[in-house]
């Protein structure tokens, strides 16, 4: 298991992100899982960056596990912010034009479709959302 915690900085974005890639190219990780998984990263970070320290600056921690056969990625995103679900949203009517539906919740959508399994809990004073994708 490696991790790092950066301040919930979108500017900290490019430093999450290589960090997870890094990761991922050094268990064989192929491209396409590599981008997928990029692309949920980056959702799931920003919205941290974005709604989870309101009142004063905070800190993320992503955690990456690689294990089992055949192997799987879990990505752990960490932060003491305001305690918030994104899974408990339900999903966007995605029949519906951009006109007719409501702002927000796509990119939890499109992480949820991307990856194999999305978890959430709210422990010890933590949000911890998990993604995990078989490599």
């Amino acid at each position: 298991m490696k991790e790092i915690t950066v301040k919930a900085d979108k500017n900290n974005l490019a430093q999450v992100l290589g960090f997870i890639e890094e990761q991922l190219e050094g268990a064989g990780c192929s491209m396409k899982a590599q981008m997928q998984t990029g692309v949920a990263a980056e959702e799931i970070f920003v919205n941290i960056a974005s709604y989870a320290y309101p009142d004063t600056p905070g800190t993320a921690t992503v955690r990456v596990e690689i294990s089992g056969e055949p192997k799987t990625a879990q990505i752990t995103f960490i932060d003491r912010g305001i305690p918030y679900d994104p899974l408990a949203k339900a999903d966007p009517d995605v029949t519906l034009s951009a006109d007719q539906r409501e702002i927000g919740g796509l990119g939890i959508f499109m992480t949820k479709k991307l990856m194999d399994e999305v978890t959430y809990v709210y422990k010890d004073g933590q949000n911890m959302l998990t993604l995990k994708k078989q490599l």
